[in-house]
């Protein structure tokens, strides 16, 4: 995925896949789909959606139009490199599709906590799928684990929460998917980008274009990969010449620990553990872009949540997704790894849980707070509209609960008396507007 900015995300860029921290990662596997893992953490998310503009409206586009682009992108194309029988083989027959742009324009107004998304993404039929992938292909996970040094479930975990272990990586055609997104106009260039990039691909023998399918947003095969990352990242691992994402699981499996390789991924270290804070914990901490040395943090109390002590992280973050009465982790580079793959929190949680059970480890232990109702991004609205209304300034209201939120929720948590765990509830918005 080009500058490691790599999976399931150029949903910030192209929507601006799936609600998420934008902390610091930045993700760029992922393309316009990506908003099922985002979304699920509204709580702590950091915007993937944006107003979207209508440059054309879908009603507008009629065939004859479409046609007229495509016809002026093939001149593109070709000035590009690319071959006329690429372009043939590519080009000929592909139609607008509708459908991707009433997707690309959705914006769900609700979103789901992060605990019902982990009850999902970790479920444990997922687990024992997994547990049954690793034993089917051990031989090649752990080659590929020697190589890149990303342990084995991991690279699994990745592989079961992207597609299913294949189940279900899309019936899109990419390249109608992209011309499609490239003709619209809301994030023209970045498509119009995507689709040379997959007639690049098919240029050089990697996939027929009729194999080349997936998400309604350019994210191709078990990988989910874009055209894009699909050049910088994907590997041949089975050695027969072209990097097949869509049938070969050596390939699939390479080209996942390459990615997260090339994303900072290091040898010997978990991606982090679950802990217990103490009570005079100071949770305005709890942002990814507060890191500190392991023993700074054991300094603080903070312990292993069996009372253990932590890893040996030279550079740690204490997150807590769901407030002072939810689970909390120490979370260390890997998960920052992790997070280039897809830049949301509640996904790179997902993919260290299902890693560990698929290992035999034992996944999250704390309880969720499930009793408590996630806010609609209008209600989101409305709690940054009532913050700056009592002096608390978040900026402007989007509905996107950032750290600039967090941040202003906490002060007025504090001048309540109350932990200030930034953590947005709906008593908590109630409150403000009496």
């Amino acid at each position: 995925m080009r500058q490691i900015f790599p999976a399931t995300l150029l949903m910030a860029l192209l929507a601006g896949c799936q609600s998420g921290p934008v902390q610091e990662a930045t993700a760029d596997n992922r393309s316009l789909d990506a908003a099922d893992e985002q979304a699920a953490s509204g709580q702590e998310a950091e915007p993937t959606h944006e107003p979207v503009s209508t440059e054309r409206g879908e009603s507008e586009a009629t065939p004859a139009d479409f046609n007229a682009w495509l016809a002026s992108f093939r001149r593109e194309a070709r000035s590009a490199g690319i071959s006329e029988t690429t372009l043939t083989q590519a080009l000929d027959g592909v139609r607008y599709r509708p459908r991707v742009i009433e997707l690309d324009r959705s914006q769900p107004e609700f979103v789901r906590p992060i605990w019902q998304y982990l009850d999902s993404a970790v479920s444990s039929t997922r687990i024992q799928q997994g547990r049954d992938k690793l034993a089917e292909h051990r031989d090649t996970a752990r080659r590929m684990e020697e190589h890149y040094g990303v342990p084995a479930e991991i690279i699994v975990a990745i592989w079961g929460i992207e597609s299913n272990y294949g189940g279900n990586f899309g019936d899109f055609s990419t390249l109608e998917a992209l011309a499609t997104l490239a003709f619209d106009g809301r994030r023209s260039d970045f498509a119009r980008g995507e689709l040379l990039a997959a007639l690049r691909i098919i240029e050089a023998g990697d996939i027929r274009p009729e194999r080349m399918v997936g998400s309604w947003a350019g994210a191709m095969g078990h990988t989910q990969f874009i055209p894009s990352s699909f050049e910088a990242y994907a590997v041949d691992g089975d050695g027969d010449g072209r990097r097949d994402i869509w049938g070969s699981i050596p390939d699939v499996m390479a080209s996942t620990a390459n990615y997260l390789a090339r994303a900072g991924w290091q040898t010997g270290q978990p991606w982090g553990v679950e802990v217990r804070l103490p009570d005079n914990f100071d949770y305005a901490q709890t942002e990814l872009s507060t890191r500190r040395a392991s023993r700074e943090w054991s300094a603080q109390g903070v312990r292993g949540i069996g009372g253990e002590s932590l890893p040996d992280f030279a550079e740690a973050s204490v997150i807590a997704p769901a407030g002072a009465d939810g689970p909390a982790f120490l979370v260390g580079p890997n998960f920052r790894a992790i997070l280039r793959y897809n830049n949301a929190t509640s996904y790179a949680l997902a993919v260290g849980a299902l890693a560990d059970e698929i290992d035999g480890r034992s996944g999250i232990h704390s309880s969720w707070p499930r009793e408590e109702q996630p806010l609609t991004r209008s209600q989101v609205r409305e709690m940054q509209q009532a913050l700056n209304a009592r002096g608390f300034d978040v900026g402007t209201p989007d509905g996107i609960l950032g750290p600039n939120t967090r941040r202003g929720l906490r002060n007025y948590q504090r001048s309540l008396g109350v932990t200030p765990d930034g953590f947005a509830t709906v008593s908590l918005l109630q409150r403000l507007q009496r």
